[in-house]
């Protein structure tokens, strides 16, 4: 595809966006059960003006748009008021959880590096539950991730389990508040214990949960300690794109002290150009995701955010009690908010998603790992609320329909096949041949996702991942 030879008209461009997005999710329908937070058309409209108004802005050099520094202090102190820090903590926006992570992984690791030099493989001990972006952070960084089981049943993180995985050369360890697969909070107040005891960064992530859950415990439901009230807590992440709504790219990242945040950051005089100075990993960058997470805090306000919860709270209720009394579905672990997931026994929960989409809802499939069995991810939002009765019927005539299907034959197949091999020596057509056995061809993936599903499910992990990294690797190509 090249480069048009004449540029097009305003409204036939437009119309060419339009027809791209055709078949991606009607999100705003209120019927998609994750990746997107709404906040309702008059928030949205208010976050997209805030967004164009500071796009062209360039978060770059402080010095040369004074208002984008201002509104990023004002956004992250806005941000360590709502985790009850002290004067002495300092932060920064960031473009995501993910980016939030990487950098507190960063400046645990470059800590360790000035007052433990002698560690050559620096170590963060991750209960399993903990977001993938940690181990992507150890990946990119040159750390080691330990990963240690959580417990079975309510799924959060074992502390006397992260204890026994400490060596000497751990550098940090993690909790969640929430997790995001069951959403629970892990027990942070021991983890502090231990980071104390042991001399050890703690790392908080509250990149999901981190700013609802300090309006579900002013609402009365009880939560675990998790913010900079507890002693041990060095850094915290916490998403604004999530549930304070902003628009994405909006994250915030918050250390107990500034002489902590500044192993966060980098600088470059050693070349001939600008001398290079970032607080976070981007250079360049627009102010308008700033702009606009200001907007949505502004605008929203305190009593705002008090009564979305309060709804989604009541939603979530609903649904808890619904699978508590579902002969079929059983709830894994207790939602400490309004994230939880759901397993089946007697039929593939694949085959349920599968049914969903075609009653026109999406619910998100969540592949086994450890002791978390293949099940379903809901997240509830405002503009779901309204949908919770209508949700839980078709999900109960989708359970119904699901268990005439079959399942676990070609993953059975697959697994037999290409299970033992090594996933380091697969090749490209080797994965062709197994997405053409799942009914998947080339970019195209099948109309019903349940066999695909099914056969990651069965894989070994180190499989699975090769699998998907070449997948998506073909997937991303030239238009012709």
């Amino acid at each position: 595809m090249r480069i048009p030879e004449h540029g097009l008209a305003r409204q036939e461009l437009f119309e060419l966006l339009e027809r791209h997005r055709a078949d991606d999710m009607p999100w705003r329908t209120g019927r998609t059960w994750a990746y997107v937070y709404d906040p309702g058309p008059e928030a949205e409209s208010v976050i997209k003006d805030a967004f164009t108004a500071y796009l062209s802005e360039n978060g770059l050099d402080p010095t040369v748009f004074p208002s984008a520094l201002r509104l990023e202090n004002e956004v992250v102190s806005m941000a360590a008021a709502h985790l009850h820090a002290d004067g002495d903590v300092a932060g920064s926006f960031t473009s995501g959880g993910t980016e939030s992570i990487m950098l507190a992984v960063k400046a645990a690791r470059d800590r360790a590096r000035e007052l433990r030099p002698d560690i050559d493989r620096p170590e963060v001990v991750l209960p399993e539950t903990a977001h993938a972006a940690f181990q992507k952070a150890c990946h990119y960084l040159g750390l080691h991730p330990v990963l240690v089981p959580v417990d079975p049943v309510s799924f959060r993180a074992d502390p006397d389990a992260v204890a026994a995985a400490v060596t000497d050369s751990t550098v940090l360890l993690v909790g969640s508040a929430i997790s995001y697969a069951h959403g629970v909070v892990d027990p942070i107040e021991e983890l502090g214990r231990l980071a104390l005891e042991r001399d050890l960064w703690l790392h908080v992530d509250g990149c999901m949960g981190g700013f609802l859950l300090q309006y579900v415990a002013r609402l009365g439901r009880p939560v675990p300690a998790y913010d900079f009230r507890v002693p041990g807590v060095s850094s915290i992440s916490m998403d604004l794109h999530k549930y304070a709504f902003a628009a994405k790219g909006a994250s915030t990242v918050l250390y107990r002290t500034k002489d902590l945040r500044r192993h966060q950051m980098y600088a470059c005089s050693n070349w001939t150009g600008y001398t290079v100075i970032n607080p976070t990993i981007q250079s360049t960058k627009s102010a308008g995701p700033v702009a606009a997470a200001w907007a949505a805090l502004q605008f929203i306000g305190d009593d705002g955010y008090l009564a979305w919860t309060r709804q989604v709270l009541a939603a979530t209720d609903r649904i808890v009690a619904h699978l508590d009394a579902h002969p079929d579905l059983r709830l894994l672990g207790r939602p400490d908010m309004n994230l939880l997931s759901f397993a089946a026994d007697g039929l593939s929960v694949f085959h349920v998603v599968d049914e969903m989409r075609e009653r026109d809802w999406y619910v998100q499939p969540q592949l086994a790992f450890g002791s978390s069995p293949e099940n379903i991810h809901l997240s509830i939002n405002p503009a779901s609320v309204r949908w919770v009765d209508e949700m839980l019927a078709d999900l109960d005539a989708s359970v119904v329909s699901a268990r005439d299907l079959p399942s676990g034959e070609l993953a059975a197949a697959i697994d037999a096949e290409f299970g033992g091999i090594d996933p380091d020596t697969v090749s490209g057509e080797t994965i062709e041949a197994m997405l053409a056995l799942a009914g998947a061809s080339g970019d195209a993936l099948p109309e019903r996702m349940a066999p695909v599903n099914e056969v990651l499910n069965a894989l070994p992990v180190p499989l699975r991942e090769r699998l998907l990294v070449l997948y998506l690797n073909d997937l991303f190509r030239q238009s012709p």
